[in-house]
């Protein structure tokens, strides 16, 4: 499918790669959200032990995903190059501000890649890239399948806006700007869903806790978050934000440049050899 203003889409969302996609996010959203409605005879504690099924699990369907996409969209080798580019800037820039007041530069380019290049190559590039930038700064751990899934679902979200072909000029860079702002909050917030439930209760009022019920817990959330992440969400949507302001003009030109001229949906041919 090409735009008006000539923009490919190298992956497109077929009905398997759909089907992957809702399942492994539901199997997520099911290990993230069980502490709000664990019974009163649940152990919140028990959840460390099921850490190495979700991991397995978890990184078993993302790659389900990654596998549906390519094939139903016949990935060319075109494609395949960009996706290795964009995920290995990602995670190079990753670390530059990793550990200092939630700087991480990456995220600006997954919103404006998951701009140009739609929403399935938008998920395949936002798991990738933290797969890739976790065996470079080694945060290889049962956190990685949801970092891996949140960063898909904040890449595919940037694919998924308004006007793709349409919107141009500062209305689309405010929009990306926006998004990327609440995205980075919503980032944030899935991460903690990921490591609150390993708190232990000993008279916390932010660890979960089984009879307190869902809205209690939910308090108990929202109290943690305030008190451990909000600095360093508020430093990563501020990064994003100005970074898709000031850079994201020319790098959407060069993201839009490179898509026209790989032509990804076009078959590779080559020309016989002149006799």
């Amino acid at each position: 499918m090409t735009g008006a203003h000539g923009q490919a889409r190298p992956i497109r969302l077929g009905p398997r790669s759909i089907a992957a996609l809702v399942l492994v996010s539901a199997v997520g959203a099911a290990a993230l959200g069980w502490p709000f409605l664990a019974l009163p005879a649940s152990q919140v504690s028990a959840h460390a032990q099921d850490a190495p099924w979700l991991f397995t699990g978890l990184l078993i369907l993302l790659v389900a995903v990654v596998a549906a996409t390519i094939s139903e969209s016949g990935l060319g080798p075109k494609a395949v190059a960009m996706l290795g580019v964009l995920a290995a800037t990602g995670a190079a820039l990753r670390p530059l501000g990793a550990g200092t007041a939630g700087i991480e530069p990456m995220f600006f380019l997954m919103v404006l890649s998951g701009r140009v290049l739609g929403p399935g190559f938008g998920f395949v590039l936002g798991s990738v890239t933290m797969f890739a930038s976790a065996l470079l700064t080694g945060g290889v751990g049962p956190w990685m399948p949801f970092q891996m899934l949140s960063m898909g679902w904040f890449t595919m979200g940037a694919g998924l806006l308004p006007g793709p072909d349409r919107l141009r000029g500062r209305g689309e860079l405010f929009l990306l700007a926006g998004y990327g702002f609440l995205a980075a909050f919503a980032y944030g917030t899935v991460m903690n869903m990921q490591g609150w439930p390993y708190l232990l209760r000993d008279g916390s009022n932010i660890a979960p806790d089984p009879e307190a019920g869902p809205l209690g817990n939910l308090a108990r959330f929202a109290a943690y978050c305030l008190a451990t992440s909000l600095g360093w969400d508020l430093g990563r949507a501020l990064v994003t934000v100005v970074l898709t302001l000031t850079l994201g003009p020319a790098i959407l030109k060069a993201l839009r440049r490179a898509t026209r001229r790989a032509a990804f949906e076009s078959p590779v041919t080559f020309d016989a050899p002149p006799r």
